[in-house]
């Protein structure tokens, strides 16, 4: 094992170290690094490695989270109100429909099945958007009107809606009948990790000073092993209420992260951000390196134009959901365009469930994991570039002379 970490750290930042170098994103370098050393081709990873593959993205995509909320201020967020609601789940709702309107069509399935695909391609990838937009909360671009923040936080509720419908699709697919309390699993899931995640913050806030009121400070390096292992716990309160009850471990952590930001000095929430920007290194390239890993391009030519094209049709869907969300706005044209390109990526929750539909035997398992991976090559890439070269002619930098995008 420890010669395929060796690999995946090397190589993956040695490929998104030259990709930058060229005026690309890093991701692509990470995720083509991934796609080469992947058993599927090379075969350079550890077999040990690739078991725990799931629970290490698991671990990465915690990381960005708390920093996530670490820069999320929840008064900014208040201001957007409505459009954040409605970005957590229309834009996907309108991708599915575009699948189960074309994808009998286009690729031969039947409308069940297109709705499980659907259900796979719709999540947008908070491993992709989420440390962008916090670069744009840090560097406040598009902060005057809480864009990016209202991106954010749609992205991580996006992914929640997106894996209940999964759910129930594959279910129906598999001869059973959607429930009504599938869907309410929905609200459920999104409110209990919030008030989850709010009281763990609190509580938190006070241990810490507690102890330095009591002339124990904690040191930072030692909070932000609390706040991680804390985290990993949430987490662990979602698998095992999931019998019971529907709660969001990953909205839990950035409700607990917001919380802590909110209570705590803005200097202590500054370093502790700071620390889990350090932290986000090494674990972007866990992240995205295994990612590429868990993706099968035996699929992709078995997949063909079709699924190119399909793709591409269920974009223009959800670019209509994400204008949809933000009528009554006051966002420019470029600000509105700039929010559908922020929606375009698909990586993390491709990567976990493409695979699902197959190993349940499914008859439209193979297609269905050949799209998803035509998906993440396509769009993690297209999504990456368009964020990173879009937001300074888009947005307007706060604190900037110019109140006009158009100009």
């Amino acid at each position: 094992m420890l010669l395929s970490l060796a690999v995946l750290f090397l190589v993956g930042l040695s490929a998104a170290a030259i990709f930058e170098k060229i005026g690309l994103p890093r991701i692509i370098g990470m995720l083509g690094v991934g796609i080469v050393i992947s058993p599927y081709v090379l075969d350079l990873l550890d077999s040990s490695l690739l078991g725990i593959s799931s629970e290490l993205r698991q671990i990465a995509l915690i990381i960005i989270l708390i920093k996530a909320g670490l820069s999320l201020d929840l008064s900014d967020l208040k201001k957007v109100g409505r459009p954040a609601v409605l970005m957590s789940f229309v834009p996907a709702c309108c991708e599915i429909v575009g699948y189960v309107i074309f994808a009998p069509l286009l690729l031969g399935v039947d409308h069940i099945e297109a709705a499980v695909m659907g259900a796979v391609l719709s999540a947008v990838s908070p491993a992709v958007v989420v440390p962008r937009m916090v670069k744009l909360i840090e560097e406040k671009w598009g902060t005057q009107k809480s864009i990016p923040q209202m991106i954010l936080a749609g992205a991580s509720c996006d992914d929640i809606f997106v894996i209940v419908l999964f759910s129930t699709f594959v279910t129906m697919a598999q001869g059973g009948a959607a429930q009504l309390t599938d869907f309410l699993n929905i609200p459920i899931s999104i409110v209990l990790g919030i008030l989850l995640g709010a009281v763990v913050g609190f509580v938190l806030y006070h241990v810490f000073e507690g102890a330095y009121r009591h002339q124990n400070t904690i040191r930072n390096s030692t909070k932000v092993i609390i706040l991680l292992g804390t985290s990993f716990l949430l987490m662990s309160v979602e698998t095992l209420a999931k019998p019971y009850v529907a709660v969001s471990g990953l909205l839990a952590v950035v409700a607990m992260a917001c919380v802590l930001k909110r209570k705590a000095d803005t200097s202590v929430s500054a370093r502790l951000s700071e620390k889990f920007g350090k932290l986000w290194i090494a674990a972007e390239v866990v992240l995205f390196v295994l990612v590429g890993a868990a993706v099968d391009v035996r699929y992709t030519l078995a997949a063909g134009g079709m699924a190119v094209l399909m793709i591409f049709i269920a974009l223009a869907f959800r670019a209509v959901g994400v204008c949809l969300c933000l009528i009554g706005t006051e966002l420019h044209a470029k600000e509105r365009l700039f929010c559908v390109i922020a929606y375009l990526p698909k990586a993390t929750v491709q990567a976990a469930i493409g695979s699902v539909p197959l190993s349940l035997g499914l008859p439209c398992g193979k297609i269905v994991l050949s799209v998803a991976v035509l998906a993440i090559l396509i769009t993690a890439p297209l999504g990456a570039i368009g964020i990173d070269r879009s937001y300074k002619k888009c947005l307007i930098r706060e604190g900037s002379p110019s109140d006009n995008p158009l100009q």
